[in-house]
């Protein structure tokens, strides 16, 4: 469901930023503050940054062999 709330400047590029360092979304930020302060579980602030860890970052590199890697210069 959408919703619209009015929070301080400040206030929302400090969690856009904390967002971006967590690899999340404001959206998933919020809902993890509310589970915390109202004291339940949703299932996007768990099930989300877990299908992250599984799916893994691509950084666009073609990827090296174990050799590649090792190689002395």
């Amino acid at each position: 469901m959408k919703t619209a709330i009015d929070l301080p400047v400040e206030m929302l590029h400090r969690a856009k930023m904390l967002a971006a360092r967590q690899l999340s979304t404001l959206k998933e930020l919020v809902i993890t503050g509310l589970d915390h302060v109202l004291g339940t579980s949703a299932s996007v602030s768990h099930d989300a940054p877990l299908g992250r860890l599984r799916q893994g970052l691509h950084l666009g590199n073609k990827g090296m062999s174990r050799d590649e890697v090792h190689a002395r210069r």
